[in-house]
């Protein structure tokens, strides 16, 4: 059970869905996970039951602002020696009616999440894993990423353009960086049984039937949970995946695939 024993994970989006599932699925197998949220309260809520561990931090973070990064970033490195892993989860989600619909302040504060908060931590944390001889980032996208929305009529065009930015990022910090011994790898959920998914599937045009349960995704119980999520990340994240780096990995039930 303890496949990131003292490893220091940052993990970003971590008060609710995915990213909490991951703090707490970290923590199990022995990180010292660094929570981050801009849901502070939320955040605190959700993760005291582990405080006691003094292997949980949860910290406030607008992964939009650069010295928000650098903060935490200091703040990691005083309370714990170093950075072993970074979690790139936080994101918004937008219904907007593709690029026609799709406003110009939506798309900026869509982009300065979802794309820029992951070049932003992805920046700020590297120099610590070069200084660690190595380390993972783990950087969620979704199959939007790879399809263009979940709904071709109505999709979300800033949402699924700022995963493909993500995608390329982590491409790029792939190759530039296994020199350093330095992993980076991404995860395409597809739906996700998530606050934050559920509500961009209903907006999207999936009737309540379809998200719930017998929408077109071919493996039952057709929407993930956000656990299903974290052992993915928590594969990519740990020493298992040494050699593993540039990988895709979609856990979507067979969504795209069809």
């Amino acid at each position: 059970m303890n496949r990131l024993e003292n490893k220091v994970a940052i993990i970003t989006g971590a008060a609710s869905g995915i990213g909490l599932a991951t703090a707490k699925l970290f923590h199990q197998h022995g990180a010292i996970v660094i929570a981050a949220d801009i849901q502070e309260e939320l955040l605190k809520e959700e993760l005291t039951s582990l405080q006691d561990s003094g292997k949980i931090k949860t910290e406030k973070l607008d992964v939009s602002l650069e010295e928000n990064w650098y903060r935490l970033v200091t703040d990691t490195i005083e309370s714990f020696g170093r950075i072993d892993i970074l979690i790139n989860n936080a994101a918004i989600h937008s219904a907007d009616a593709g690029i026609l619909g799709t406003t110009l302040d939506s798309w900026n504060k869509l982009m300065s999440i979802n794309s820029t908060g992951v070049f932003l931590g992805t920046k700020a944390v590297l120099p610590y894993l070069q200084k660690n001889g190595g380390g993972s980032i783990v950087n969620v996208a979704s199959i939007a990423a790879l399809v263009g929305g979940m709904n071709a009529d109505a999709g979300a065009a800033a949402y699924s353009a700022s995963k493909g930015s993500v995608r390329s990022l982590s491409r790029h910090t792939a190759q530039h960086f296994a020199k350093d011994k330095i992993r980076c790898n991404s995860i395409y959920p597809g739906g996700v049984l998530t606050p934050m998914m559920l509500k961009g599937l209903r907006d999207g045009g999936f009737s309540e039937e379809q998200v719930s349960g017998t929408g077109p995704i071919p493996l039952p119980p057709y929407v993930a949970e956000a656990i299903d999520i974290a052992y993915g990340i928590l594969y990519l994240a740990s020493d298992e995946a040494k050699y593993v780096t540039g990988a895709e990995l979609v856990i979507d039930g067979g969504f795209v695939s069809q």
